[in-house]
């Protein structure tokens, strides 16, 4: 069968059994050409199965026009499962993730607390910064977390009160030396708990914590106090008391 008729005679046979439609992952659906995806995916009467809409959003050759339309239509776990797939292209994956981050706010806590434990990066981050209790240990325990969402969580000068303590106490993310200094610019972190990160970083960005603006005036100082006992240890000989001492 030649394309053209192809683009022609398979619409009609998926329209002919359509409350049967293939899964995108079947032989059937992901043998066709891009020609007939498309012609696919023209045919309203076909887009009013779910299953037509969701095998061409997931399908590695699904028009991008077309499929970036059909998204808005997914159900919510489908969304996650599109935004995770590594077949699915990356501007659909972030298309996904779009939309689910526009439906937190009328999400349920039970379907957030899925999202936080199973959620893509993007709104593990969103749901962290939200700073639900019962959300906040699940979505820092989620596989799909990135240091760099929970580095822009931080970044805010006002967190809800959950969520510098679960990150300080989380066996993963407490460890992180990103993390530690951004939590030494954090507002609401304990002095107790962050003076007792200031041995382990470096001298170059204990200087520039130091300077004038970036942390508040008594977290200043104890850093100031680290710099020096830092260059006097550097500063005195080997062997001698004051080295033993530092």
């Amino acid at each position: 069968m030649n394309l053209a008729r192809s683009c022609i005679i398979l619409p009609r046979m998926l329209f002919s059994r359509f409350s049967t439609i293939p899964r995108s992952t079947s032989p059937i659906f992901a043998c066709l050409p891009s020609e007939v995806l498309e012609e696919v995916g023209k045919r309203k009467p076909l887009l009013k199965s779910y299953r037509v809409k969701k095998a061409l959003c997931f399908h590695p050759r699904g028009p991008r026009l077309i499929t970036l339309r059909l998204i808005r239509d997914l159900y919510l776990m489908d969304l996650v499962q599109l935004a995770l797939s590594p077949a699915v292209p990356a501007e659909l994956k972030r298309n996904g993730e779009e939309q689910l981050l526009a439906r937190l706010p009328q999400i349920p806590l039970g379907q957030k607390m899925t999202l936080a434990r199973r959620g893509p990066a993007r709104v593990a981050g969103a749901l962290l910064t939200e700073g639900h209790p019962q959300i906040v240990s699940a979505v820092l325990d989620n596989p799909y977390l990135t240091e760099a969402q929970i580095l822009k969580t931080l970044s805010r000068e006002k967190l809800p009160a959950p969520v510098v303590p679960a990150i300080i106490h989380h066996r993963k993310w407490s460890i992180s030396y990103n993390i530690r200094i951004a939590l030494l610019r954090q507002p609401s972190a304990p002095l107790v708990t962050i003076l007792s990160y200031l041995p382990q970083l470096t001298v170059s960005d204990l200087r520039e914590l130091a300077a004038p603006g970036i942390v508040p005036e008594t977290l200043r100082r104890y850093i100031q106090a680290e710099v020096q006992r830092r260059l006097s240890s550097d500063a005195s000989p080997k062997g001698s008391p004051s080295s033993k001492r530092s």
